[in-house]
Order: structure tokens, then sequence, then C-alpha cells
């Protein structure tokens, strides 16, 4: 069981090194995440390296047992570096090329960002490759980057010929016909930049796509870097948040192990359900590989408003939430609380107060606890599976939809923390996956669904299974097209069912069973499937279809969650 976190000797004068030593095996930390943003002292000039204090580092934690997740610090590009590659700086889509002085400013797709960040990733691999502190790397941080920039035109052009192969394809799935958009030659083609009015969603979308795949690049070039010189384990940290364009599913296949950062902003229960819900997102996308927690908050919690201190040994009880469901580490942002900078009043593992505090015992007790753990056991097979799909979810982030408050992710997390409530385990699927295994399906606005998704569904059903599908799903194909005839689309046939109108609520409204939908409904006409429950004027609002050997449910508002339990108990997926 790895713990740990990220350690920022950069920061402090060294004599403070041997106190955070002495502290770390006191809190039996055996892990230590070094040189995430370190590039502007490990190269201080173009080509002018400085690696004596990264070695002195190295030894130190090496001599006391401790090992080393090395990053590579391609996140956060030095001054240097600015000033000699301006046209490397990432561009909004409203054209404002931003300026160094935070993180994260660079365009993935600028040649000379590439080029250098080969070097920097070239030169610690061979300096650092073999030396036994390495345990594993840890390439970039939070990937998520998004540039509007020319670099990012030229490849976006390039992305879109492999995708689309020729323009009249491009043209017909995209719906340029749409507002005298006819592209005429892929150099008319630009990113999404800022305009007069709503931009394509099938643009947008295949950006989305897009730049997951060139932050895949970038991460692959440095994997492959890493791998010439040392067999460690190489991986990188998903950020846990809505904004990030990264198909997990994809990055999962070719990472060595999942990580994933996650800040909890709720207390109590609510911070125990946001934790179990990204647990299983990780072990999911992990498909069997080791997962771990590489950042949390320690001894708090983060809002957008205020940070907020968690009670004595909430800490600990969260961190053993992760261990429950399968993490191989519990690691932390950060190990010493910054004296200065922009996340200054991001708590550490020592905190500002020192060693001499709740925070730091609460440290020590964890890493005590979870060295003492029995080997990790893998949990339990889940019977049910909840769909996810990045895709999907990026397509629900469309600005022009029928109602604002459309999110996959919401309905997604409403689904597990049902479950979780209830103490059912849930694994995630891609709607590709062999979802054979699994007693029950469930299927939380899944906006958009390819046709071979759908056919794999409806086999599924026919074969035996249980499929539960919430509203405003099936809607439209991978190219955002709405599917023709009514909703919802694509599974219409499965579901028994075809909406001809959404009626988005304004105001909650009893269903006949007595449970709550909020939100949205929707007009259902039944073509095979009978309701379970209708709204006040009688149209059906919850339906259920028996396909071959199997049954498929539908519902058509925003259940709360004792409604939505209700129809999970109505299929048998709970007592």
């Amino acid at each position: 069981m790895f713990f740990g976190g990220d350690y920022n000797p950069e920061q402090w004068p060294e004599d403070v090194w041997r106190e955070d030593v002495e502290l770390m095996r006191q809190a039996r930390v055996n892990l230590a995440t070094v040189g995430v943003f370190s590039w502007s002292r490990l190269e201080p000039s173009e080509g002018v390296y400085d690696f004596g204090w990264l070695d002195r580092v190295l030894d130190l934690l090496h001599d006391n047992d401790i090992q080393v997740n090395l990053a590579t610090p391609t996140a956060s590009p030095p001054p240097w570096f600015t000033l000699a590659y301006p046209d490397a700086m990432p561009v909004r889509a409203d054209g404002v090329r931003l300026a160094h002085g935070s993180r994260d400013t660079y365009c993935v797709n600028a040649p000379a960002y590439r080029a250098a960040s080969r070097r920097i990733v070239t030169a610690l691999a061979e300096r650092y490759g073999a030396h036994p502190a390495t345990a594993m790397w840890h390439v970039h941080n939070e990937y998520g980057t998004i540039c509007h920039c020319d670099h990012c035109a030229t490849a976006f052009r390039a992305w879109l010929r492999d995708r689309h192969k020729s323009l009249d394809a491009l043209n017909e799935r995209w719906t340029t016909a749409f507002w005298s958009q006819h592209y005429s030659s892929w150099e008319q083609i630009l990113p999404p930049r800022a305009t007069q009015y709503r931009a394509n969603p099938a643009q947008l979308l295949d950006y989305r796509r897009f730049c997951s795949d060139a932050l895949l690049a970038h991460y692959l070039e440095q994997r492959d870097i890493l791998r010439v010189h040392g067999d460690q384990p190489v991986t990188t940290n998903y950020v846990m948040a809505g904004w990030t364009p990264l198909d997990h599913w994809k990055w999962s296949a070719v990472v060595d192990l999942v990580a994933i950062d996650h800040y909890t902003d709720e207390p109590g229960d609510g911070g125990l359900a946001q934790i179990a819900f990204a647990a299983d997102l990780a072990r999911s996308w992990a498909r069997g590989k080791p997962w771990m927690l590489m950042e949390q908050g320690v001894a708090a919690m983060y809002t957008p408003e205020r940070t907020v201190a968690l009670e004595a040994g909430e800490h600990v009880r969260r961190s053993l939430e992760y261990v429950s469901r399968g993490a191989a580490g519990v690691l932390h942002f950060q190990w010493r609380a910054s004296r200065g900078g922009a996340e200054q009043w991001h708590q550490g593992m020592v905190p500002h107060a020192g060693a001499d505090s709740r925070v730091f015992r609460e440290v020590v007790e964890l890493g005590r606890t979870l060295s003492a753990l029995p080997p990790a056991r893998p949990p339990e097979a889940a019977e049910v599976a909840i769909l996810w799909d990045d895709e999907a979810h990026w397509a629900l982030q469309n600005p022009a939809l029928p109602a604002t408050g459309l999110d996959f992710r919401v309905s997604v997390e409403q689904a597990h923390r049902v479950l979780w409530q209830h103490d059912m385990a849930a694994d995630f699927v891609h709607p590709s996956h062999d979802i054979s295994s699994y007693r029950v399906v469930l299927v939380p606005s899944l906006y958009l669904i390819s046709d071979e998704a759908a056919t794999n569904l409806a086999g599924y059903v026919e074969r035996g299974g249980t499929l539960i599908v919430s509203y405003f799903s099936g809607v439209v194909d991978p190219d955002t097209r709405v599917r023709l005839g009514g909703y919802p689309g694509a599974l219409r046939d499965v579901l028994g069912v075809r909406v001809t109108e959404f009626q988005p609520l304004t105001s909650p409204v009893t269903l006949s069973d007595g449970t709550t939908g909020d939100f949205w409904s929707e007009t259902v006409l039944l073509t095979g499937a009978t309701a379970t429950a209708t709204y006040a004027d009688g149209r059906p609002a919850v339906t259920r279809h028996q396909v071959g050997s199997g049954t498929a449910w539908y519902v058509s508002t925003r259940l709360d969650p004792p409604g939505y339990a209700k129809v999970l108990a109505l299929a048998g997926v709970m007592c």
C-alpha cells in the first residue's frame, strides 16, 4: 500500500529536508511524488540542467527507505520558455493568448513545446531511470489544457482528415448545410473559437475528441522515452472534474496504472458518496489493473467558496473508503504546506502549524493504519453496471440544448449514490463493452449513443438482462445529429416507447405511485411497453417493456432519490 504525497523540496532550504524525512518515517510514508513543478529548477535556461539538488533529494529519500514517484515537469514550463517561444502559449477561444504566471501555460500542439518536453524528459530518464529510488514515473500533471491557436488549427485539420477521410463526409456529419457552414477546403476549418452566436455542436464535440487525442500523444511520447531507460510503471493523474477533455477509457488502456486526483466538497455521508463514486470510476477504468489515489486534501474538503476542516478522525475514515474500493495507494497534495505561492492555503500533511498539530497526528494515524492492513483483496464482483461515456458527457455540455441543467455526470452520480445508499456495489462500463455478466445495467441520460452500442444494449436485454434508461437518452448519434422518428432514438425499440415532445418542468410533480419528479418530463407513447407510473394528466412517466428474456425500463423524468430507488426495487435491483 503506497502512502505519501507530492513532495516539493525545492521550495525549502536543505535543512528542512532532513526534518521532512524524519517526519515521513514517523508517518510511515513510503512514496513521495517529486518534481511535478520543478522544470525551472531542473533546466534554469534552455539546454542547461541543474540536477544536483534532485540527486541529493533522491539519495536522501532512498537512504530512508522512501520510494520516489518521479514526475516529468511538463505541466508548467519555465519563464525562459515563455520568452523564447511566445507562440507556444495557449490561446483561449476568444483569441486571448495567455501569459506566463500560473501553471499549464502551454499549447500541447506547439512544436517548440513538444521538443522542449522531449528534451527534459530524456534528460530525467537518462539520469534517474536506473536510480534505486525511482519506483514509478508520473508524467505531466492533471492533463486538460485546451488551446485554440494556429498550431491547434493545423493539428485539428490533420486529425479531422484521419477521422472523416473526406470533406464531403465531414460536411454531412457536421450538418454544415445549416447556417451556410459548408466547407470547400480543409484550410477553412478552425478550432471552435469565440463567434457571434452558437457554435456547431458537432465541431465542439470533435474538438474535445481531438484535444483528448493530442494530449494523449504527448503522454505517450513521454512514456516511450521513459521506457527506454527503465522498467518502472508509468502513469499520469486524472483530475476528477467535468471540464477535462480526456477519454478515460482510451487513456486507461495505455497507462500502467490508473491514478486519480480527488477533492470532495460535501461533508459527512455526502463526501463518502463522492469518494465511492470516484473510486468506483477509477477501478472500472483500470479494468483489472491497479489504481491509486494520487492526490486528495489533507484533513479538509474544498468548496468553491472556502476550505472546510474535517472533523477529527474524518480524514482517516475517508482515506480508508478509497482503500475499501481497491486503491493500491493513498497519496495527498502535498507533503508540506507552502509558505507562499498560489496554493499557499492548500493544506499539507505537515501544515503551517508544523508537526505538533492535529493534522499531522492524523497523518501519522493514517500511515500506521495503512501499514497494518492485510494485503488488499479484489472487490467482489458487482451485479450492477452503470454506463459511463466521456463523449456522451461532452456532448451534453453543448450550450444549445432543450434546457439548461441537463448534465450527464449529475445523472450518473445520482444513480451511483442511490446504489451506494443501499449498500449495492456497482461497476462502470462503456456502452460498447461486454455487459453480459451484469444482472442490471443503468443508463443515466446517455444523450449520445452509437448504433453499435445501441445494438449491444438491445442484445443484452434480449438475452435476459435488465436495462434501466433515464430521460434524454439515445437522442443523437456520435456526430450529435438527432435520431429522427421520435425519441429516445436508438433505444425506442428496446424500450417499447416513442417520445414526441420534451417538456421541461418548472416545479416538481407527483406521479401516480406517489414518487416525485422534477426538472424534466416527456410525452411518452407506448409502443409495447406498459406504464408503471404516470403523470397527473395520465401520460406514462415510468415504463416497463419485456424484450426476449429481459426487461427494459424507461424513466422520463428526474426522480428524487427515493423515487429512483423505487424503480430499482421494482426492477429487482434491490429488496
